[in-house]
């Protein structure tokens, strides 16, 4: 059953087709016809009162507020249920849009291979609308293709186009991608053939999930003979046609979670034997070597595999594996971004605190440089009242009828002495509160420099992280690179091998019909010989005589059967005189 994601990727380009304006509007009566068309080409019973009655003339059907998917996944894909032919759907979709969106004229590619690209768009493309191709699974498929052409990936080229993609946008639609394929920009130099050969081989693979195809031998089932058949697995069935052309199909092995493959010894002069065993049945397989008869065991045991684990196919499930390592280095990269967007506000708020801080320690030096001042000014204001007081009283100490007033003024001088003192103390503890702030500030200084430090250390981790991950995609992709050379490898010399087989086998036909005619001609001169015994005779060695002259020539006759012929002669005379 294939995926709703996929179908609703070709009937989106239908839909818009049909939207002339672009405006996500199309009239009623090509919905239906479109509705009409999906519900034939999808096996889907349709009753054409209810198809009225949704399309009708008022705000109620599915052009009203509510738009054509609530009707499209109720009343059609909700009710897909059989298995259907896919390509003829495909095909219906393509045929609705790709006259209005490009000229294929203008392509070097025929309008079969724009249709098989078309499909490997969809495959590719991303599940959001509308529909484009980003540039990593544009080459992707590029890869693919020059492969399949035997020609190799040109890195330059995919450089240049990198940078040509992000001066512009980094990504293509539809129609931007069979232009690109179309226009042979990647493909200089080669034959329009060789072109069209790797787009087929490419779908097969992507579209039609084949995942291995070839001769090999089946034992019949009935009369216990060896014919050999055109096998291609793919992930749910082995099937057998008579010939690689597909066009008459012998049969299916269907493949499930029960079914296991075993390799068999050598036996009634067959080699390379494997055998699949299936619930209800069992099938004999010979390969052409051990090689191919490894290959497919391990790619239907792979096939198995992935039934049992209910995974998809190994295309869908790479295309899976390539946009979950998109998505996850993205939410790295948006968690990076998000944690140097806090650290940079961490930093600057506390940036803002220092400055606070720093603010904060000036006012207190101006304050301490005026009390300071203030404390100067008071001390010195003091002392020479303190001196002016001391001269006063040394004047008055003169006097001894002032001895009461000087005793006075003692006092006051005394208690201006401790007031003194306290401001001392003050100076003091105002120098320790200095001291302290000057402290407070070079603790903050050491804290910002190890938070600093701290930042940088999370960035390393961060591009060692990200730099351990484009390692591990490198090595992915290098893996994935060294299995479809060794591919390539198998199928060229698969091919090899079956030139050798067809030229073997004419050499073998032009034999047997020279030994034919020789038997011919040996079994004509046998008969002539043994019809015409006089006239040609073998020449048998003997004595050497004078050669004898006869009726017949020369020495057409031995003594010996020239008397039996004398003898047999006299007898019919005799008997033709005693007649008389």
């Amino acid at each position: 059953m294939w995926l709703r994601e996929e179908l609703l990727k070709s009937i989106w380009h239908a839909f818009t087709a049909l939207d002339v304006d672009q405006r996500g509007k199309v009239s009623k009566s090509q919905l239906k016809v479109l509705s009409h068309s999906l519900c034939t080409v999808m096996k889907i019973p349709h009753d054409p009162v209810a198809l009225e009655e949704h399309f009708n003339d008022d705000n109620k059907g599915p052009l009203s507020n509510q738009g054509y998917m609530p009707y499209l996944n109720k009343f059609i894909l909700d009710k897909v249920q059989e298995e259907f032919d896919v390509l003829e759907f495909n095909k219906m979709c393509w045929t609705l849009c790709y006259k209005k969106n490009i000229c294929t004229k203008k392509l070097l590619i025929s309008d079969d291979d724009a249709f098989k690209v078309w499909c490997m768009f969809n495959f590719l493309s991303e599940d959001k609308y509308p529909l484009v191709i980003i540039i990593e699974e544009i080459e992707y498929l590029l890869r693919k293709l020059l492969e399949a052409t035997g020609t190799g990936s040109s890195e330059e080229k995919f450089a240049d186009y990198k940078l040509q993609l992000n001066t512009k946008k980094n990504h293509l639609t539809a129609w931007e991608l069979i232009e690109l394929v179309g226009m042979g920009y990647f493909s200089k130099g080669m034959n329009r053939q060789t072109l069209s050969m790797a787009i087929s081989e490419v779908f097969q693979e992507l579209i039609l999930d084949v995942l291995k195809q070839g001769y090999m031998m089946k034992k019949g089932h009935k009369r216990k003979n060896w014919t050999e058949r055109w096998f291609i697995l793919r992930p749910n069935s082995l099937s057998y046609y008579i010939s690689e052309d597909l066009v008459e199909k012998k049969g299916d092995i269907i493949l499930d979670r029960n079914c296991c493959v075993e390799s068999l010894p050598d036996k009634e002069g067959k080699k390379c034997l494997f055998i699949i065993k299936c619930t209800d049945k069992s099938f004999e397989i010979s390969a052409s070597d051990k090689k191919k008869k490894q290959e497919w065991i391990q790619a239907t045991q792979m096939c198995i595999q992935l039934l049992r684990l209910g995974l998809p196919s190994p295309h869908r499930e790479a295309r899976l594996r390539r946009r979950e390592l998109r998505q996850r280095q993205q939410t790295e990269e948006d968690d990076l971004a998000e944690k140097m967007k806090q650290l940079q506000a961490a930093n600057e708020n506390k940036q803002r605190q220092l400055e606070d801080m720093r603010m904060k320690m000036e006012e207190a030096a101006a304050k301490a440089a005026t009390e300071e001042h203030m404390r100067k000014k008071t001390q010195v204001d003091l002392h020479d009242r303190y001196r002016l007081d001391l001269e006063r009283e040394k004047m008055v100490a003169q006097k001894s009828s002032e001895l009461e007033q000087y005793l006075q003024r003692v006092r006051e001088l005394e208690d201006m002495y401790h007031r003194l003192e306290e401001a001392l103390e003050d100076e003091r503890q105002a120098k320790q509160d200095e001291e302290n702030m000057r402290k407070l500030q070079a603790r903050l200084l050491e804290e910002e420099a190890a938070k600093r430090t701290e930042l940088e250390e999370i960035h390393l981790q961060q591009q060692r992280a990200l730099s351990q991950t484009e390692a591990e995609k490198q090595e992915l992709e290098a893996e994935r690179l060294a299995k479809e050379r060794d591919l390539q490898a198998a199928m060229l010399q698969l091919d090899r091998l079956e030139k050798e087989r067809s030229g073997a086998l004419e050499q073998y036909k032009e034999v047997s019909r020279k030994l034919e005619r020789a038997t011919n001609k040996t079994k004509n001169w046998k008969d002539k010989v043994a019809k015409h015994e006089g006239l040609v005779r073998l020449i048998q060695p003997g004595h050497k005589e004078p050669q004898r002259i006869t009726n017949w020539g020369p020495a057409s006759f031995t003594d010996a059967e020239l008397e039996l012929r004398k003898k047999s002669w006299q007898e019919s005379k005799n008997q033709g005189a005693q007649a008389q």
